[in-house]
């Protein structure tokens, strides 16, 4: 699946998905990465591999729009998990929660969700870590 995400956009908070795996790799920008061991930085033609049940988190870092391609296996169909995001504000806690177990999405705070931040707040949480 190709995915961009604009400048103002910072990430998704840590998950992980128990029935596949998840690679990323970086066609333009550049993205901070957590592998469920280590944050490092992603740029243009950078591959990461995850597997499944290892915690993950990505965002733009850069502050310019970026693009990458997320690549999950077994393939899975992620289409109306990445149509939904928009409406779980909307949804009750409880219709999160089995809207995010349905996608094989599993946050810290079910009812919460793939919260976002600001590339701002991205970077500067960033600095707060080892980068490889």
């Amino acid at each position: 699946m190709r995915a961009g995400w604009g400048a103002a956009v910072g990430g998704t908070s840590p998950h992980f998905h128990k029935t596949m795996s998840e690679a990323f790799y970086v066609l333009s920008g550049e993205i901070h990465v957590f592998d469920g061991e280590r944050w490092m930085d992603a740029g243009k033609g950078d591959y990461l591999y995850i597997p499944p049940g290892g915690a993950r988190s990505f965002g733009n870092i850069s502050g310019v729009p970026v693009e990458f391609l997320m690549l999950f296996a077994p393939g899975a169909a992620r289409q109306g998990y990445f149509e939904g995001p928009g409406e779980l504000g909307k949804m009750t806690d409880e219709e999160r929660k089995e809207f995010l177990i349905a996608h094989d999405s599993w946050f810290p705070d079910m009812t919460k969700g793939p919260a976002t931040d600001s590339w701002e707040e991205r970077a500067a949480l960033r600095k707060s870590f080892k980068t490889w």
